[in-house]
């Protein structure tokens, strides 16, 4: 390792897949315009995978002109939040360069974000294009990785100064999930660095993973940590993030209770009623999400199922999150 620091620390927080970093570190150290001296990587292993620490080994021993690839294991807690400050405080650069696993950054990705900086010398942190490329008809899971490419900050493709890592202090390790523990640091150096801009240039390109049958109901668990976020920056969650709380998916739950009541108490009829506005609710809600994805039937069924039981986990893990961090939060 020379002795001389490298200007760029690219930091890379991985989960058990090594084949998508490999695809990953193939693109970063394939960079063009910027020398192999003037860059390092820093891979955080979160999953404490065997397999993932020899494929970055095996990469870190070729030399041959590449940067300097380094292999971390976070000796304590888990997460993107603790995976990244782990990275980013073991790198020399002052610049950090932020991606995932998942992504393939393009050639002159480094290069173009640094520019970047360079000609706007008052911003402390940049989010670069993330490009999902998806076939029509997109899935909902497409359609939701699709927003990736309009989010104002995302660590998929993010440069930030040093000096403004240490002035924040970093990400906030109570977001234990990969949710919302981007836009706490992008609020959090808009408030005590400076601006956070935007690059069209610098680009990473972020395929579609494939995805288990359900997975947007496990995702809703991810709305726990919008608590937090929001018990933080509530005029900024309410103003970037959402700007109403779900009411739909409260009426949903309301009335599916009160179904039941009513046809505890022997009002059939009016239980009935109930029944039926749940139905509406929910069915609106698939037509929702299935009105510019996928019409194959089993993407048709996907929709319909997961529709009628999101509001219900959705509604638990916001009030279990309110709860938690102990904030009026809806």
């Amino acid at each position: 390792m020379s002795d001389s620091p490298p200007r760029i620390s690219v930091v890379i927080p991985t989960y058990k897949r090594p084949e998508l970093l490999l695809r990953c570190l193939r693109a970063v150290l394939s960079q063009r315009q910027v020398d192999a001296r003037d860059y390092e990587v820093v891979v955080v292993d979160d999953g404490h995978d065997d397999a993932t620490r020899d494929a970055v080994q095996q990469i870190a021993a070729r030399g041959d002109g590449l940067p300097v690839v380094r292999y971390l294991r976070p000796p304590q807690g888990r997460g993107p939040a603790v995976a990244r400050n782990a990275g980013w405080r073991a790198a020399r650069g002052e610049l950090l360069a932020f991606t995932d696993d998942d992504t393939i950054p393009s050639l002159d990705w480094l290069a173009e974000g640094e520019r970047e900086l360079r000609a706007h010398p008052a911003w402390v942190a940049l989010c670069g294009r993330v490009v999902v490329p998806v076939a029509p008809p997109p899935t909902d899971h497409a359609r939701m990785t699709q927003g990736l490419a309009t989010a104002e900050f995302v660590t998929a493709n993010a440069f930030v100064r040093r000096h403004a890592m240490e002035t924040v202090g970093g990400f906030d390790e109570r977001f234990l999930r990969a949710w919302r523990e981007d836009s706490d640091l992008q609020f959090r150096l808009m408030e005590q660095a400076g601006p956070v801009g935007r690059s069209p240039i610098a680009e990473v390109v972020h395929p579609v993973r494939a995805a288990p049958w359900g997975l947007s109901l496990s995702q809703q668990r991810n709305t726990f940590f919008d608590a937090l976020l929001y018990k933080k920056h509530p005029e900024r969650y309410r103003t970037s993030i959402r700007p109403v709380p779900p009411w739909s998916y409260y009426a949903t739950v309301l009335l599916t209770a009160l179904s039941i009541v009513l046809l505890v108490a022997g009002q059939g009829i009016a239980a009935g009623v109930a029944a039926i506005g749940v139905a509406v609710l929910v069915l609106r809600f698939a037509w929702q999400r299935l009105r510019h994805t996928s019409h194959d039937a089993g993407h048709v069924i996907e929709m319909l199922c997961t529709s009628a039981l999101i509001p219900f986990l959705s509604v638990y893990w916001r009030l279990r999150g309110a709860l938690h961090f102990r904030v009026l939060f809806l």
